[in-house]
């Protein structure tokens, strides 16, 4: 398991409770450690926090680091929003 820096979710002006990791260099994490599913509710607001993080970062890749299911649909809306899907 590799390691992840926290990143202060302040800077990006987001709630201090979103918990956002750097990858590597530009390369961020949105993590969602919660055993429920996420839902579509959940992904508008996870691109919501991608959109905030590529107004700093615009070529920054976002990954969203998740350990519960994900909606079918939502995988589908996050994929087409770019933004990559790892499961822990």
């Amino acid at each position: 398991m590799p390691i992840h820096k926290p990143v202060n979710p302040l800077d990006f002006g987001l709630n201090s409770r979103i918990k956002i990791v750097s990858l590597s260099g530009k390369d961020f994490g949105i993590v969602k450690k919660r055993k429920s599913r996420i839902i579509m509710k959940d992904g508008i607001q996870i691109v919501t926090i991608a959109n905030s993080i590529r107004d700093r970062f615009p070529e920054s890749e976002i990954t969203l680091i998740y350990s519960g299911p994900i909606c079918s649909k939502t995988i589908e809306f996050l994929m087409k929003q770019n933004i990559k899907l790892n499961h822990e």
